[in-house]
């Protein structure tokens, strides 16, 4: 009989040539267990899904409660679902007076796939800008606007008319003009190794944006959630979007995303052609109740607030270390630096062989990623840093 390791490398479609390959059986809290039962700590959130770690309890019994009641019932839009409705209103409800509409997805990638097309319909242009070393996922149109030759080159042609532009760089801006439909970024940007862009630049681009009448659209899928140590990246800025976007930790480990815009904005969808964008499981109501649950879980156990302390002690504890270049970070979202992609790739694989779950990013493949629950504790945060100094010392030693 074939393990699940051989029938994963049979039947699974690989994306990589050497996966991990942990088969993981359980998670709770910060840990993730395997078939032996050890224990690994994960200091990467399932890339920024788990949030509030895993099998909170809210968020289980939400999802038990909503199953029992209904799971799918008809295509998205047609009838009212509590789920759907209380979460939108819980989110607007944090968010500025303009984004008061939701659009759910079911992942992160359609919540960019929905977002530019509701920016060329209110605009009625085809223009898009976007960022060196950006990601906004992998379909056809988010792949338009990575940032990155490597990642696109097998898959051309993409979408005409976009144009992209240096991060943080005020200078291009200027760019941007009245044939942009939108500009796509990230308020940290996370794949090129959490790289923080300065208010000026923020607030140029949103002067650049309102000026050209270019809608400005801001890709939170990382970066939400308390994740920076706010709510939302954007308010560590005098910058607010004109449609945001939402994934990973939006669902409470549960598959779901978003697009958020003003109703004015949202009402293009309805007609010219009806039916202007639709999906057949985004919003799904246990996604919904499972993301509200964790939503609720941030303002109940009041996890934002400790969250810059916490990254504070994670960069005291590791940035002295003589093989770690330089230290990024905003909040709980850090990034590594080391000598050589080829370097930090054996620490990530030595830091999993010391009970340590970490990984690199897409642009950034010499740094080491980590982002933990924001549930992590001090004492946590301290074995964390001493496995991961370990690792790195029995790699350079």
């Amino acid at each position: 009989m074939l393990s699940n390791r051989q029938l994963f490398l049979s039947h699974i479609a690989q994306t990589s040539p050497a996966p991990m390959l942990l088969e993981l059986v359980r998670a709770e809290g910060i840990y993730l267990y395997d078939t032996q039962d050890k224990a690994y700590i994960d200091l990467i959130s399932g890339f920024a899904v788990s949030n509030i770690g895993h099998s909170h309890p809210k968020v289980l019994e939400a999802v038990r409660a909503q199953t029992e009641r209904y799971m799918h019932l008809m295509v998205y839009g047609e009838v009212v679902q509590t789920p759907q409705v209380v979460y939108a209103k819980a989110l607007t409800d944090h968010l500025p007076k303009h984004l008061n509409t939701v659009y759910f997805t079911n992942s992160g990638a359609e919540a960019t796939e929905g977002a530019m097309k509701l920016a060329k319909r209110v605009t009625g242009r085809s223009q898009f800008v976007h960022f060196k070393n950006s990601y906004h996922g992998s379909t056809q149109g988010a792949l338009s606007v990575m940032g990155d030759e490597y990642f696109k080159q097998s898959f051309r042609p993409l979408l005409p008319d976009i144009l992209m532009l240096d991060y943080n760089n005020r200078e291009q801006l200027s760019a941007i003009s009245e044939r942009t439909a939108a500009v796509l970024i990230d308020p940290i940007q996370a794949e090129s190794g959490a790289t923080v862009p300065s208010s000026e630049f923020m607030e140029s681009l949103r002067e650049r944006c309102t000026a050209t009448g270019a809608l400005l659209i801001m890709d939170e899928a990382q970066t939400g959630f308390g994740r920076t140590g706010k709510l939302w990246g954007f308010q560590h800025f005098d910058c607010e979007p004109d449609i945001l976007m939402l994934a990973k930790a939006i669902g409470g480990g549960m598959p779901l995303g978003a697009f958020i815009a003003s109703q004015e904005h949202m009402r293009t969808f309805t007609e010219n052609p009806v039916l202007g964008h639709i999906t057949t499981f985004g919003g799904h109501p246990v996604s919904c109740a499972s993301g509200l649950a964790a939503f609720n879980v941030l303002f109940e156990e009041n996890l934002i607030a400790s969250v810059e302390s916490k990254g504070q002690l994670f960069e005291s504890l590791l940035s002295q270390n003589q093989h770690i270049k330089s230290f990024r970070r905003k909040g709980l979202m850090m990034a590594l630096e080391f000598e050589t992609a080829e370097l930090n790739q054996k620490i990530v694989h030595q830091c999993v062989k010391n009970g340590l779950v970490t990984d690199w990013f897409l642009f950034a493949p010499h740094s080491l990623r980590i982002c933990p629950p924001l549930t992590i504790s001090s004492t946590q945060i301290e074995v964390a840093c001493l496995l991961l100094l370990k690792s790195i010392a029995e790699i350079t030693n």
